[in-house]
């Protein structure tokens, strides 16, 4: 009897271990517990994974934000600097000291109107009669101006011909390169009666600074014709004018 207890026990506890077996076998050959392990590590390793990843971002933004910083300040330097890298960046010429000391305009300041700048041609005038016209002509590269009248000296004058006063224009008589100014003058009297008539031969047309107080700069000299030019003490002369048209009215 007590054989028969003792061999049901060992049948028992077999029947217990092959099942215990097969469910072991069974949860194996299922994936469960591998899935299980699989999870659990991935579960275990994710917040590894996510300060790798939040890390790898701080470094791209650190970098990208150093850089930016970097080629910002840079940018900005060279534009408030104010050297010559801001003004190649325009896309304009650095300017030289030479440049820039140079004042504009200072090559076209107007001057006064004189022989060293000019010149000058005498010519008889059919009419009115008796007249001679001169014209001035401005050979400078600058802008000249003709002040008040002719001071001309024939062959051996004592003293400069009287101005015709009533010829006097409004305004300074303005030469641009290129241009001529003009006066008459009247040589002699129509009907012979003034005294002291005679031939010149030779002229010098001297030229009136702006105070109008003595004669400026180089004198002209003038051709006069072969046979030379007669003249009485009848003589005068008029402003100087812009145009011939004004020069021969008087």
């Amino acid at each position: 009897m007590s054989k028969f207890r003792t061999s049901r026990t060992r049948l028992v506890a077999a029947a217990a271990t092959t099942v215990l077996a097969a469910l072991s076998l069974t949860a194996c050959n299922d994936g469960t517990g591998a899935n299980d392990e699989g999870a659990a590590a991935a579960t275990s390793t994710s917040p590894s994974s996510d300060a790798a990843s939040g890390t790898g971002a701080d470094s791209n933004s650190t970098g990208s934000t150093g850089s930016t910083s970097s080629t910002g300040s840079t940018g900005s330097t060279g534009s408030s600097g104010g050297k010559s890298t801001g003004s190649t960046t325009s896309g304009s010429k650095p300017v030289t000291g030479a440049a820039a000391s140079k004042a504009p305009g200072s090559a076209g300041k107007p001057v006064t109107c004189e022989g060293s700048n000019t010149r000058t041609v005498a010519a008889p005038l059919n009419r009115p009669v008796n007249h001679m016209l001169l014209t001035v002509t401005n050979t400078g590269s600058k802008t000249c101006f003709l002040y008040g009248y002719p001071s001309v000296q024939f062959t051996d004058a004592q003293s400069e011909p009287p101005v015709i006063e009533d010829s006097q224009p409004q305004a300074v008589v303005t030469l641009e390169p290129g241009q001529s100014g003009y006066a008459a003058i009247s040589l002699s009297a129509t009907d012979g009666s003034s005294a002291d008539g005679r031939t010149a031969k030779s002229l010098t047309v001297y030229f009136y600074g702006r105070s109008m107080s003595g004669n400026v700069g180089a004198a002209a000299h003038p051709s006069l014709p072969a046979e030379g030019a007669y003249i009485d003490d009848s003589i005068k002369v008029t402003y100087w004018q812009q145009s011939m048209s004004d020069a021969t009215n008087w």
